[in-house]
């Protein structure tokens, strides 16, 4: 992106005609390789940040600092835009405030706050409460108000109100989040086509869509999103539950046969993983300022 601020970059882009995709990202790894693969930007995804980092549910357990290190550690080190999961902002408009100050600080392009009464849960499980309408509109904008620089960086609203709330209530509070300052506006748990299409016609703000495999929401790809209206899609935890499946795999198989020789084929390369961890740039770095021993043995493993 070069010197162009994170914010704005992603604002300029949710500009464009085309659907952002944006795959969500348990650990730094992961985001990596999203960006490696091609994609413009990347979901820190609270729920798989609380397997990757507490091997729990995503049910309130992650604190600010937590989230905040992991978000720090993801920005520095991608280039394109890391929009973060900051839950419900970790407690009152109060603590809204030092949360935006700390996501900025940590160089994420957006950060999500959601209207759940603490603690919260993930958005597709059963038992979600909501905040009243006007304390979640005050915490969006304490957040638009604090942060230093709207091109530094979005905030974007959830609200958890369709599942027990209903569309009307769901749509208000769109409206009251967006009249609020939102940048961008996360409408959880539709459950069907209509009730998207009713979304994204809506409101005058970016939409984001959420695709969580065998979710609530129907499970649809980029194109079919886009053409009912969405700006923005996140697969939030399709890595999560991928990362899980194959080293599951491989733990049987090692656990069965004694050898992992048998997954082989499902398994990066060594010289390929250290190119994606970016060792060619510190064996570069190290020529450059004549540091290190035996490097050119070492570049040849």
């Amino acid at each position: 992106m070069g010197c162009v601020k994170r914010g704005k970059a992603l604002r300029e882009r949710l500009r464009e005609d085309k659907i952002l995709v944006a795959p969500g990202a348990h650990d730094v790894l992961t985001a990596k390789i999203i960006e490696a693969v091609g994609f413009e930007a990347v979901y820190m995804t609270g729920y798989g940040t609380a397997a990757s980092i507490l091997g729990s549910p995503d049910v309130g357990l992650l604190t600010m600092n937590e989230m905040v290190s992991r978000a720090a550690c993801m920005a520095q080190a991608v280039k394109i835009p890391v929009i973060a999961d900051a839950d419900t902002g970790y407690g009152n408009v109060v603590n809204v405030i030092r949360t935006v100050r700390e996501y900025e600080r940590a160089g994420v392009a957006c950060m999500q706050l959601e209207d759940q009464v603490i603690p919260k849960k993930c958005g597709h499980m059963l038992g979600r409460q909501i905040v009243p309408l006007e304390e979640m509109a005050g915490k969006i904008k304490a957040a638009v108000d604090t942060r230093s620089d709207p091109d530094e960086m979005l905030i974007m609203a959830r609200t958890d109100a369709r599942t027990d709330y209903g569309m009307e209530e769901t749509l208000k509070r769109g409206k009251a989040y967006a009249e609020a300052g939102a940048d961008i506006l996360f409408i959880e748990s539709l459950e069907n086509e209509d009730e998207m299409r009713t979304v994204t016609s809506s409101f005058g703000v970016p939409v984001l869509a959420n695709m969580l495999e065998h979710g609530r929401t129907p499970l649809m790809s980029a194109s079919e999103l886009e053409k009912i209206g969405y700006d923005l899609v996140i697969y939030c935890v399709s890595s999560t539950y991928a990362a899980a499946k194959a080293v599951w795999d491989l733990m049987k198989c090692l656990k069965e046969t004694g050898t992992t020789a048998g997954t082989l084929g499902s398994m990066i390369t060594f010289e390929d993983f250290n190119k994606l961890v970016g060792l060619p740039e510190i064996r570069r770095i190290e020529r450059e300022y004549h540091s290190g021993r035996n490097i050119e043995a070492a570049d040849g493993k």
